[in-house]
């Protein structure tokens, strides 16, 4: 077990104070904190301490793939499958959605063949794997996921009282399943701008008289969020295309899984994500970054679903499990009180364990590692027997590793 130093990436939906906070560091930080990453990614990898000095997790694993991944090494190409993140959102991230794995070897392929470096920000693909990812909250996380029953958009839209917004209306209750979803969705996200720029005023005038009204207010949530995503991007088509998403709230504890092809944006909150070790996005607005419309198209799921909260479940070792059907991933979580003694970390390698809350002393064969707020610790195939207690209080610890099915 070494202990793992996190990557800082700074964009501008990020926050001043979340990560700063988590991680003991002066508030507010000089620029927006978005995401902390903790896995081999060859965009950033966290950096392993050892003995002899510091390397990359990608280095590492890559000079030794059966010692640090063991007999799951072959079936990953030698690659550790899965990236770790803390995420933290002061404002909402792009509308976007992630290829499944056929989709993204021939998006990769094919720009490979075009000659589209890696790092042009008018790729699309840049590893050719999918990225189905669980975001777990650590504060109230407000997101975007999933196409809406049809059924109650149209109640939504009706509530609305917008008569710009009729054509529109009547178009999905005419066929009110994943077509008639595609249908609308294609034409909002390609409206000509004359057009877009009358009805996406009219649609946001409709929502403040819809928030001023009286009596029962079920889409509150809804038309709020609409005004704040217009406010953050004004002219913006996913503004639009957002109010056929489920509005979800996960308070401290729960998560969301997303697999491919579903349409969704995180709003704001402070999370532990875990995906598949990929960075393949397609965009389809809210963003000042590169949004490929057909491509998007192309991989999006519009069958409509109400995405269930994914609760942790007991495991039997003292953790509770968040349960994926990714065979890249496996995320546990453990509440460690001070004073219950050494808790073994089963199935821990290879893995990552990231502390969130408090302080953790890692024990094995005599040696130990105390991992802080907002630090973390690689643990090898090659490791066994490790133990975790909490210091000085109670801490959570967050244990990453590979999937069931590995």
């Amino acid at each position: 077990m070494h202990e793992l130093v996190g990557a800082l990436r700074s964009y501008a939906w990020g926050s001043r104070t979340a990560l700063a906070r988590l991680c003991g560091r002066p508030v507010p930080s000089a620029h927006p904190e978005a995401e902390l990453w903790f896995g081999a990614h060859p965009a950033d990898p966290a950096h392993v301490k050892t003995a002899v000095g510091t390397t990359s997790l990608l280095e590492l694993v890559a000079a030794n793939p059966h010692r640090e991944l063991g007999a799951a090494a072959p079936e990953f190409g030698d690659k550790l499958p899965f990236l770790l993140k803390i995420l933290a959102a002061e404002e909402p991230l792009s509308l976007q959605a992630h290829p499944s794995a056929t989709q993204a070897r021939a998006g990769f392929e094919r720009e490979n063949r075009a000659r589209v470096p890696l790092d042009s920000p008018m790729r699309n693909y840049r590893d050719e794997n999918h990225k189905p990812e669980l975001v777990v909250a650590l504060d109230r996380f407000e997101a975007l996921a999933g196409f809406r029953e049809p059924h109650r958009t149209v109640e939504l839209f009706r509530a609305l009282e917008v008569p710009e917004l009729t054509s529109y209306t009547e178009m999905l209750a005419s066929q009110p399943d994943s077509a008639g979803l595609r249908t609308l969705f294609t034409t909002w996200i390609t409206l000509p701008q004359p057009v877009l720029a009358t009805l996406l005023p009219a649609v946001l005038d409709g929502c403040v008289r819809y928030l001023s009204g009286k009596g029962k207010r079920g889409f509150t949530l809804e038309a709020r969020t609409a005004l704040e995503l217009a406010e953050a991007y004004p002219g913006d088509a996913g503004v639009l295309a957002a109010l056929l998403l489920n509005r979800v709230t996960l308070e401290p504890g729960q998560g969301l899984f997303l697999d491919a092809g579903n349409l969704h944006a995180y709003l704001r909150g402070l999370g532990v994500e875990i995906m598949a070790n990929s960075d393949n996005v397609l965009r389809g607005g809210l963003t000042p970054k590169h949004v490929d419309v057909p491509e998007l198209l192309r991989v999006l799921d519009f069958e409509p679903i109400d995405l269930p909260v994914v609760l942790p479940e007991p495991a039997g070792d003292g953790s509770v499990r968040y349960k994926t059907p990714a065979p890249e991933f496996a995320l546990r979580r453990f509440d460690l009180i001070e004073g219950s003694g050494q808790v073994p970390l089963t199935a821990a390698g290879p893995g990552i364990v990231l502390c969130t809350a408090g302080t953790v002393r890692l024990l094995q064969d005599g040696a130990e590692l105390l991992v802080g707020r907002g630090g973390a610790a690689w643990i090898s195939a090659a490791d066994s027997d490790i133990r975790a207690q909490a210091v000085d209080g109670p801490a959570q610890l967050f244990c990453a590793c590979l999937g069931a099915g590995s």
